[in-house]
């Protein structure tokens, strides 16, 4: 008999078997490549800005401080989802812990929301450099990016580890195979024998909560901004002040756009296959972390130059 099955066990489930991509299981085959490269260009890329940033004295500013904020933040979550995901795929290294499983459950419902946290931020920096560009050496200070980090640990950290909390109470005294590469809660609770229902309203009100406050402020930011700039009367300064916010609303939009997608397709679970959310849940991990560096890298000039700096030095 098997260790792992869907059949009634008299005893507590001490692990997960995750069984990825259940009506598709050829993706692993086709998807294995491709996640593994992303994965590759998502930590060198992050590695290679946080180094700069933090070696060339020149980048020492609030803005680049809260761009380091976030490629850490995209480093801890690749780290947390994507090697398992990988395991899955390259050697069917499906089991997870107990503690490993909620653990990781942890990191993705709070790091994604301070992941949007950190882009408000960053909306807010620039609205303040180009609608009060005269407060904005008072305003956006060393001191502003240390307030803005503890808020954005301490908001997510309160408001999302009660969802993991509340799924490992649960009685899981049956199933324990999650039909999902990661170990999202909604996946991981529906296999407990105890009712989900406040799991899934909590994570529901947490989730549109900060999310879309986040999202809402931020594109609020930028309509505030685009007023700004269209006002510029001086040759060129509308073209330099919509340059400077070009890279955070590509990300910005990007990273909207596919967690809207993921949402919509998880609602429609019944219209479209199930493996599309799983799909852009693993993918929404990883495609974000991998562009953000590279869009700030070729956007500004002047992360090009301290790249530039570094290498000349250690060449």
């Amino acid at each position: 008999m098997l260790p792992y099955s869907n059949s009634s066990l008299p005893t507590e489930v001490s692990k997960f078997l995750l069984n990825c991509f259940v009506g598709s299981p050829s993706w692993q085959l086709w998807l294995s490549l491709p996640l593994s490269l992303l994965f590759l260009l998502a930590m060198g890329a992050n590695t290679t800005l946080l180094i700069t940033i933090w070696l060339e004295a020149s980048l020492h500013k609030p803005m680049y401080y809260l761009l380091s904020l976030l490629s850490l933040l995209d480093i801890v979550l690749c780290l947390t989802v994507i090697p398992k995901v990988l395991a899955i795929f390259w050697f069917d290294l499906r089991t997870i812990s107990f503690s490993a499983c909620f653990f990781q459950m942890f990191i993705m419902n709070n790091f994604l929301p301070m992941e949007s946290c950190t882009f408000l931020a960053m909306a807010y920096d620039r609205y303040v450099a180009i609608c009060k560009p005269l407060h904005y050496p008072s305003i956006i200070s060393d001191q502003f990016v240390a307030k803005a980090a503890v808020f954005i640990l301490a908001r997510n950290t309160v408001l999302t580890a009660p969802i993991p909390i509340l799924s490992a109470q649960l009685h899981y005294c049956g199933k324990n195979i999650i039909e999902n590469c990661i170990c999202a809660n909604l996946s991981v609770s529906k296999l407990s024998c105890d009712s989900v229902a406040r799991n899934k309203i909590y994570q529901l009100i947490v989730a549109w909560t900060l999310l879309g406050s986040d999202l809402i402020f931020i594109f609020l930011s930028y309509t505030f901004i685009l007023r700004a700039v269209l006002k510029l009367r001086a040759k060129g300064a509308a073209t330099k002040a919509l340059s400077t916010c070009g890279s955070h609303f590509i990300l910005i939009l990007f990273f909207s756009t596919i967690l809207l997608v993921f949402v919509f397709t998880h609602m429609a679970k019944k219209k479209v296959s199930s493996d599309i959310p799983v799909l852009l849940n693993v993918l929404h991990h990883v495609i974000p972390a991998a562009l953000n560096p590279i869009v700030y890298g070729v956007r500004s000039q002047e992360i090009k130059q301290g790249m530039w700096k570094l290498l000349r030095r250690n060449g």
